[in-house]
């Protein structure tokens, strides 16, 4: 006997409801108190998803002034930094188009460019072709790349071949370490450098959201800044299980360079997470994500952070650990800086895969407001701008 049309339409409904009531029983729960959009917690909510315009203080905007060449009289000391390999090219053009289109068109900021290799005449002739500004090409010295005479290669391979089994990524790469050191400690000795005092680190593969009408670089230094970020998150505390204690080896030696105003109760914060804050010996592990870092170089080149920078050097965890650049840069800034002085970039739209920063402003397009991740609902758990903005401010 045929089922009727109703019958067989309310049967395929039932099928449809069970199979939904069971995939909610047994879907992947996400993180407990954690969900997109409540990592600020109970009561509170992402700034971004506030309306955003320029900040507040002294801005100036683009003008005649700013053309390209020798007649842009009005840019300071300031560049577009890149560490990037030939092979990078696209990434880098991809970078390149989307900061040019939203901000560097108005302004004609110089590019600086620094493989440890020559660049090709490809990377050179493209690079050039996306861009009315200059742009150069450094090679890193040998002596700021290799790895230092202190660093024994034989302790380097058992340590990274122990930091992979633990899953700490890119461990086993000493090029990525390498990289770590240079960002950290090497970048601004550069010859090519010595007479910038601002730059903006750009990466291959990025992209920018908004359009910035104001000078940046000015913004910081009429502003009285020093550092700018736009995503904070939690670092993976097995690849730095020393560089707290070994910090505070540092402090006790120099208790002089602690700023009265510094952000040292963001870096020891054990609410946020504490199977960290246990893991890195008494560090947080919150840092500014520094693929995306506007800065002043004069507080690299001080002797704070020189000082700071050269008893990491010789404590030797760039390599027989996994320290980056962003805990160093993160952890030195916050502590030897006024934390008034460090900047949330909130009206930039950027992202560095899988994170973002996406304002709620119309000068945006193509990400989604208040959005953290298009990844795993897991991922909102990295975020350590509740952290930053519960003991620092908005800066």
């Amino acid at each position: 006997m045929a089922v009727s049309r109703p019958v067989r339409v309310l049967g395929l409904a039932a099928l449809v409801m069970w199979l939904f009531f069971i995939w909610q029983l047994f879907k992947p729960s996400p993180p407990s108190g954690i969900l997109p959009g409540t990592q600020f917690g109970p009561g509170k909510h992402d700034p971004n998803l506030d309306a955003t315009g320029e900040p507040e203080g002294k801005l100036t905007y683009a003008s005649p002034d700013y053309a390209p060449g020798p007649s842009g009289t009005a840019r300071i000391p300031a560049t577009l930094l890149a560490l990037v390999r030939n092979e990078e090219l696209d990434g880098m053009l991809q970078s390149m188009h989307d900061l040019e289109r939203t901000w560097n068109h108005k302004f004609n900021y110089p590019w600086t460019f620094f493989n440890d290799v020559p660049f090709t005449e490809e990377f050179k002739t493209k690079t050039r072709a996306a861009t009315k500004a200059e742009c150069r090409y450094e090679v890193i010295p040998r002596e700021h790349w290799d790895m230092p005479s202190w660093i024994s290669k034989e302790l380097f391979d058992v340590s990274a071949k122990k930091l992979k089994e633990q899953g700490v990524q890119y461990a086993d790469m000493l090029s990525y370490h390498q990289m770590c050191r240079w960002n950290s400690g090497m970048f601004y000795k550069h010859p090519a450098l010595a007479d910038y005092q601002y730059y903006w680190r750009v990466e291959p593969n990025v992209h920018f959201f908004c359009d910035v009408d104001y000078d940046v670089f000015r913004y910081m230094r009429d502003n009285n800044k020093t550092y700018g970020f736009t995503i904070s998150l939690y670092d993976s505390p097995e690849s730095i299980p020393s560089l707290w204690p070994e910090t505070l080896k540092f402090l006790s030696e120099h208790p002089e360079y602690i700023h009265e105003n510094s952000a040292m109760e963001w870096l020891t914060d054990k609410d946020g997470r504490p199977e960290h804050y246990a893991k890195a010996n008494g560090y947080s592990t919150c840092h500014f994500w520094t693929n995306f870092e506007i800065a002043d170089m004069s507080f690299w080149r001080s002797k704070a952070y020189e000082d700071y920078f050269n008893h990491l050097d010789r404590a030797g965890g760039f390599f027989y650990e996994r320290w980056g650049d962003a805990p160093v840069h993160s952890i030195a800034v916050a502590l030897f800086e006024d934390k008034n002085r460090i900047h949330w970039f909130r009206d930039i739209g950027y992202q560095h895969i899988p994170f973002f920063n996406c304002p709620n402003s119309p000068k945006c397009k193509g990400c989604v407001t208040g959005r953290l991740t298009d990844g795993e609902p897991f991922l909102y758990k990295e975020d350590c701008r509740p952290n930053w903005f519960k003991y620092a401010g908005m800066g």
